[in-house]
């Protein structure tokens, strides 16, 4: 397929016609075409397509009905319909009256070719650099980030589960591409195992003998497609490896706690994503993927979706570089960010302000010591540290006798306080609880430049002004509610985090549309027209209240 751009492509006269008198103040649809010019051009997909080959459809209006599709919770063949059917879609994708559209397979096949070279983020690059055009969106203003879980589209397996259906999985895939090598594998024993997709009840019988069976079925499957010429089973040899050892004798056995089974973050869940994780924050506990989405968050202006990152279920603070990279590529890097304390930490704060320029705003956690939990005994805080002399000061007045810093010990600065000074101290419990009754005690801390934003922020959080300003960053909340309640963003429609990803996006553009279609200027209040008995009280000259509360 090759793209021909169609240059100048105007609504057709009877379509507007047609539109206008049946939506007059118009629809979320036709505001696209009206603003932003239909959001894409041909031209900005040219290097998505070969230049020789059979012309295809119109890559913007299929990115186009992907977004509003997402907008309005549509699955294909309904998006495909309104197409066919919807005055104010054809409106919006220039299309006469009488245009039958495509088939709705057409919408998955654009997707793939997105997912091919991973263009998620450039479809949302050029929606926003449209946007950016229009002035609706700047650079250096202020934004804000928060995450959420996502739900893999893939069932809670046990392990037996997993095993067995990994093993079917994989006679799936060989039946299809390599059948003639079951021949000499599958008997009447495999067929009743592995004949219909696995569904144990929540007490299985014989568990243990069950998974002795299925690891020994993968075993044997995944040796006799090496031994031949077969498709690679690469789920099931990987669930083989971090659920089965072999013994001295050669055989698969399961393993144990003592043998070492594989993190969360590693540990395959589901055969048909091999991506998807299980994770647990506090009292959630899901298995699927992270969100991560920032937003501007401008005084008298629309926030607008600036970045979506679908992610492995990390930590936070793994994503923010990320981001500001991204942001930096389309030009909208926020003056302040705001993000809560999952995203923070001393060298990101740091980072962002030297590579980024961006006052990176949120709580820095405080010392995790053992006398700052128990709130007993001389902290970090105790200590006078003193950077130009290189030696701290503890409470008592006694003074460190050594000092490292990075890179020997990298990434903290330690000092030691001499024993003679700490074994006859009277607060010695108060400070250490060193089985050495002669140990002195140890100090570990943060560079100077680290240490100092650390203090620095530690003191911001008592200040109102900033407690004001940070206060901002729950509004991101609301927009990941939105996404989550409003468009499904939590549920995966689609298996692997490419195709997840590409939901998100889609998803965050049809938040920006919305939000963006949804921004009138306030209409003029009309005061209320007096009832029948009112203007009846009015022409007799009797007093009455005009307000409820009973006053004038």
């Amino acid at each position: 397929m090759s793209v021909r751009p169609l240059c100048g492509v105007e609504v057709p006269a009877l379509t507007a016609r047609m539109a206008r008198a049946s939506n007059p103040q118009g629809t979320t649809a036709m505001w696209v075409r009206d603003h932003l010019d239909g959001l894409w051009r041909d031209e900005d997909f040219a290097s998505w397509y070969p230049r020789d080959g059979r012309p295809g459809l119109s890559p913007a209006q299929l990115a186009t009905v992907c977004v509003l599709q997402f907008l309005l919770n549509l699955s294909d063949r309904q998006a495909a319909e309104a197409v066919r059917c919807r005055i104010d879609f054809k409106y919006a994708l220039a299309l006469e009256l009488d245009d039958p559209g495509f088939h709705h397979s057409v919408l998955t096949d654009f997707r793939d070719r997105i997912l091919d070279g991973d263009r998620a983020d450039e479809l949302l690059d050029l929606a926003l650099s449209r946007m950016k055009e229009a002035g609706l969106v700047t650079e250096r203003g202020r934004q804000r980030t928060d995450s959420t879980y996502v739900l893999a589209a893939a069932r809670d397996l046990t392990r037996l589960e997993l095993v067995t259906e990994a093993v079917r999985a994989g006679l799936e895939i060989l039946a299809r591409d390599t059948p003639h090598l079951l021949d000499d594998l599958v008997d009447e024993e495999w067929a009743l195992r592995y004949g219909r997709p696995v569904r144990l009840g929540g007490q299985p019988t014989r568990p243990q003998t069950r998974l002795k069976q299925a690891g020994t079925d993968a075993y044997l499957l995944l040796q006799h497609v090496a031994d031949g010429d077969g498709p690679p089973l690469e789920a099931l040899r990987q669930i083989f490896l971090q659920n089965f050892l072999l013994d001295t004798s050669g055989r698969p056995r399961p393993r144990t706690e003592q043998d070492g089974l594989p993190p969360g973050l590693l540990r395959i869940v589901s055969p048909y994503d091999l991506q998807a994780r299980w994770a647990r924050r506090g009292d959630t506990r899901w298995t699927g993927y992270l969100i991560h989405v920032t937003e501007t968050c401008e005084d008298d202006t629309v926030n607008l979706v600036t970045d979506v990152a679908t992610t492995l279920p990390t930590n936070d603070k793994q994503a923010l570089p990320d981001i500001h990279a991204r942001l930096e590529q389309r030009g909208l890097l926020p003056d302040e960010h705001l993000a809560d304390g999952g995203y923070i930490s001393v060298a990101l704060l740091d980072r962002a302000a030297r590579e980024h320029q961006v006052t990176l705003i949120g709580p820095v956690p405080k010392n995790n010591s053992r006398q700052q939990r128990e709130q007993a005994g001389f902290s970090l805080e105790d200590f006078t540290i003193d950077f130009d002399r290189r030696q701290v000061t503890c409470p008592k007045g006694k003074v460190s006798s050594s000092w490292l810093e990075p890179p020997a010990q990298a990434p903290y600065c330690v000092v030691k306080f001499d024993r003679r000074y700490c074994g006859p101290c009277p607060d010695r419990e108060q400070c250490t609880r060193s089985r050495e009754p002669r140990s002195g005690r140890t100090v570990t801390f943060l560079p100077r430049h680290l240490y100092e934003r650390q203090v620095a922020n530690h003191g911001e959080q008592h200040d109102e002004q900033w407690r004001r300003a940070y206060a901002s960053r729950s509004g991101v909340e609301g927009t990941v509610g939105e996404l989550v309640n409003a468009h499904q963003a939590r549920d995966c429609r689609y298996r692997g985090l490419a195709k997840t990803h590409l939901q998100h996006v889609l998803t965050a553009i049809a938040v920006n549309i919305e939000r963006l279609a949804a921004r009138e200027p306030p209409k003029r209040h009309q005061p209320r027209q007096p009832t029948i008995f009112q203007r009846y009280l009015d022409n007799r000259g009797f007093p009455r209240p005009v307000w409820w509360r009973g006053g004038r």
